[in-house]
């Protein structure tokens, strides 16, 4: 199904809320070839930073509140979750709680 007008406006929206929440720093920071998914923690500013906003479409995606195709079309969740999943999934068993993270991972292990 395609998305709609307020799919496009919503998604402009978190566009710019990325950008000011520093997204594309972050990830360059995360797609950098010195990088180390699987030493890096949440902590670290880059991993919360994607961590936070991919969390954040993947539960308005989940809850019929924006387009998955248009999100699909928009950024590769998949590859963000490769960088940045195992440090959530440490995170998850550290703290105890397996709900963490849990939208962004469905929306990445759904990617076309």
């Amino acid at each position: 199904m395609a998305g709609s007008h307020n799919d496009a406006i919503l998604v402009v929206e978190l566009a710019k809320w990325g950008a000011m929440s520093g997204v594309p720093d972050a990830a360059g920071v995360i797609f950098a070839d010195d990088f180390d998914p699987d030493a890096v923690e949440v902590d670290d500013p880059s991993v919360r930073i994607v961590l936070a906003f991919n969390e954040t479409v993947a539960t308005l995606v989940k809850n019929d509140l924006l387009n998955r195709d248009l999100v699909y079309d928009w950024f590769r969740a998949d590859l963000l979750w490769e960088r940045v999943g195992p440090a959530a999934k440490r995170f998850r068993e550290k703290a105890g709680v397996s709900q963490l993270y849990e939208n962004f991972e469905g929306l990445a292990a759904g990617q076309p």
